[in-house]
């Protein structure tokens, strides 16, 4: 059973003042982790309700790791814990926006870089015409 109330109305929902996190046919809602001093994305995760409710009780980043299925205390065996400086919810409820400090050497990606969103992907030149529908 989650630990937050189910919003009753759209309304409610969308302009009230109670969290009441939307959560997916998987019991996920997705997580946008920024750094806080710098505004850089960090990475994107997914918390449970249980995940939610540690992160808002301790302080501290948990997420619900999808490919171990298990809690995720970020940073808990690396160092790089995630000090939770604001946490926002988005207008419907169905996404966390997280702004965080990282402990350690300030990285959050597993394959060692800062961010996880450390490849760029070029766009296509734009046509000399504009784009139509088929």
């Amino acid at each position: 059973m989650s630990p937050f109330p189910i919003a009753t109305d759209k309304k409610a929902l969308e302009e009230g003042t109670v969290l009441a996190p939307r959560f997916d046919a998987n019991g996920l809602v997705t997580c946008v982790t920024t750094d806080a001093a710098t505004g850089e994305l960090l990475m994107v995760a997914h918390m449970n309700a249980e995940s939610l409710r540690l992160s808002i009780e301790s302080g501290e980043a948990w997420y619900w790791s999808r490919s171990r299925a298990e809690l995720w205390h970020k940073g808990a065996t690396s160092g790089q814990i995630q000090t939770i400086v604001e946490m926002r919810v988005d207008c419907d409820q169905d996404a966390i926006w997280l702004k965080v400090s990282v402990a350690g050497d300030g990285g959050c990606c597993h394959t060692g870089r800062h961010s996880c969103f450390y490849r760029v992907q070029p766009l296509r030149e734009p046509s000399a015409r504009p784009l139509a529908f088929a």
